[in-house]
């Protein structure tokens, strides 16, 4: 995809110039890792899709990189939320170089529900800090119905994780939940050699589009009730790991479901099955 790229009022420094002049060295106890390869922000931005229209909300900017090229990509108007103070000073200045279009706020984005900001549509755009990208995740499927999409970078183990197949060992509740809600797509891989600091791990940018409903009909506190208990006890058979659930031999009797399984064999939909007759 090809999108017009629109200029800064002001001509801006180069990212490592912006980290020297605000002393932003990368904090372990935030999870930093900086991207500074403007490529690979491009690259992430225009992965996004059009978002010309709407709100892009952005974890976590650090020195303003995926900032930049969300802005220089057309984003309409661009939240981003940081909790570093040095880093929202920078934040600051790039919105003073795209007047109107990047709004900055200086929080955690743990304490942020960030599904009534801005206007919708609502996109999630960031390079997530690893400490709490889990969290993040599982805080945003509480309100998927807000956003027209999520393009991040995660931790590859992550990603590997949200897009497991069932039959695999990265499958788990986190997959369940993520393809019960969104078609999960990887996109690419990022070296850790593109960050700076180099973080521990391989990084990569995934494509979380929410479904118009969910994969199978179910409620969601059921369905999290029994993977909790089918993924906590994953090598026993579905008839010890369910137990305390109720009376799951009649249930799997019914739905045709080998009592013998274990967790990662059933489908999203027989999770959703069950979840159903627990009910």
């Amino acid at each position: 995809m090809k999108l017009p790229v629109i200029a800064p009022l002001n001509p801006l420094p180069p990212l490592r110039e912006v980290i020297a002049k605000h002393g932003l060295s990368a904090r372990k106890s935030l999870g930093q890792h900086f991207l500074l390869d403007m490529n690979l922000t491009r690259r992430i931005a225009l992965a996004a899709g059009d978002l010309s229209q709407g709100t892009v909300i952005e974890i976590g900017p650090g020195p303003g990189g995926l900032t930049r090229a969300l802005l220089e990509t057309g984003a309409a108007h661009v939240i981003a939320i940081e909790r570093d103070e040095r880093a929202v000073a920078i934040a600051h200045e790039l919105a003073q170089a795209y007047p109107g279009k990047l709004e900055v706020i200086a929080a955690d984005a743990l304490d942020i529900d960030v599904s009534r900001l801005g206007t919708g549509p609502r996109r999630i755009v960031a390079n997530l800090p690893y400490n709490i990208s889990t969290p993040l995740l599982i805080q945003w499927f509480e309100r998927i119905d807000a956003f027209a999409g999520i393009t991040v970078m995660l931790q590859k183990e992550v990603v590997d994780r949200l897009a497991a197949p069932s039959g695999t060992s990265a499958y788990g509740r986190l997959s369940v939940l993520a393809q019960w809600l969104c078609d999960v797509r990887p996109l690419f891989n990022v070296d850790r050699k593109a960050f700076t600091p180099p973080p521990a791990v391989m990084s990569t940018v995934v494509s979380l589009t929410p479904r118009p409903k969910p994969l199978a009909q179910a409620r969601k506190e059921a369905l999290e009730k029994v993977t909790a208990a089918a993924f906590g006890q994953r090598r026993k058979m579905l008839r010890s790991s369910l137990k305390s659930l109720g009376d799951v031999d009649f249930i799997l009797k019914d739905l045709s479901i080998d009592p013998t399984r274990r967790a990662e064999t059933l489908t999203i939909e027989d999770f959703c099955a069950i979840a159903l007759k627990l009910d």
